[in-house]
């Protein structure tokens, strides 16, 4: 064989090998019930049980976060992020959180909020143009 044809093929392998390995990371959503049943790292997507208290005291300690979570299924958890608070984190619209269960806990590993628009409450009025 050439060294053009051996060079294209290892070329060709490793390229096969990063798309395989960027594959693994490609996982579906689930909710609390099928996280638990999993045991596995799993994304989930909810929204903030805004009736249930949130705990975060930064004195205390800056990288605890507990607040409550509705699944898509209705289902309400508790969540713990080892983590700061996020800003504007009550008027996330949705949450998505990695992580596994733990008991009847949700221990996440990272989280991220679907914040509203600032466009989405106002309204354009437009105007004909009288001739």
């Amino acid at each position: 064989m050439k060294k053009t044809h051996i060079i294209a093929i290892i070329v060709v392998a490793l390229g096969i090998g990063i798309l395989i390995s960027a594959s693994r990371d490609v996982t579906t959503y689930a909710n609390f019930e099928q996280a638990a049943a999993s045991g596995d790292q799993v994304k989930l997507v909810g929204q903030l049980a805004k009736d249930r208290p949130v705990e975060y005291n930064p004195e205390k300690d800056p990288n605890y976060l507990s607040f409550y979570v509705q699944d898509d299924a209705g289902e309400v958890r508790q969540v713990v992020l080892h983590a700061g608070k996020p800003q504007d984190f009550e008027r996330s619209e949705q949450i998505v959180l990695t992580g596994e269960m733990k008991g009847e806990v949700f221990e996440a590993s990272d989280m991220l909020l679907k914040c509203p628009s600032k466009y989405k409450d106002q309204e354009v009025y437009v105007r004909e143009k009288k001739s």
